[in-house]
């Protein structure tokens, strides 16, 4: 079933190289919600989400022919996504603090089993400040390592580590609030 579904999309990707227009939009029906939601991750607008998903796809087309299939399709476009989506922010000049020099306050505490829906979980990742959201969903959803973080952002891996160990504790603190 994998090897079926993985000559299925490995022809696909071939008919887009020869430029096959109905090829392409397969291949946009099949990418489009998911890669969508990668920029929307780390956008959080809808519209900024929207232009860099159209940005994503023209330039994944015009880079197809590059793709070597070292890894999987969806994660070699979904690092197109997540580029372009970081350098919108840049060019944007989105805040984000350097706090490397500030002492890291995050009180350790005891680890308590909770269940939480996915809205009040949602709710909260999207009141984490900027930096401490961008820092978490690159770590936690798109797999970068702090160094790769650290590089795409221009910051300190000490930073990007204190980021996310910050955006963690406000999440907990956030959805506790939640609770009460």
């Amino acid at each position: 079933m994998i090897q079926q579904e993985f000559d299925i999309h490995h022809a696909l990707i071939e008919r887009c190289k020869k430029g096959e227009s109905r090829a392409q939009k397969e291949l946009y029906d099949l990418y489009a919600k998911a890669m969508y939601n990668t920029a929307m991750r780390i956008l959080r607008n809808q519209d900024d989400a929207r232009d860099v998903l159209q940005e994503s796809f023209i330039d994944m087309y015009r880079k197809l022919n590059s793709f070597r299939g070292d890894a999987s399709f969806g994660a070699w476009f979904r690092r197109i996504v997540v580029n372009k989506s970081l350098n919108f922010l840049k060019r944007n000049r989105q805040p984000f603090t350097d706090i490397e020099d500030i002492p890291d306050q995050a009180e350790e505490e005891k680890e308590e089993a909770f269940e939480f829906e996915i809205g009040d979980v949602k709710n909260a990742m999207e009141k984490l400040p900027v930096g401490y959201k961008l820092v978490f969903d690159l770590y936690m959803f798109e797999d970068f390592s702090h160094r790769e973080i650290a590089g795409e952002l221009g910051i300190s891996e000490a930073t990007s580590k204190s980021q996310l160990s910050r955006a963690k504790l406000k999440l907990r603190n956030l959805l506790m609030a939640s609770k009460s």
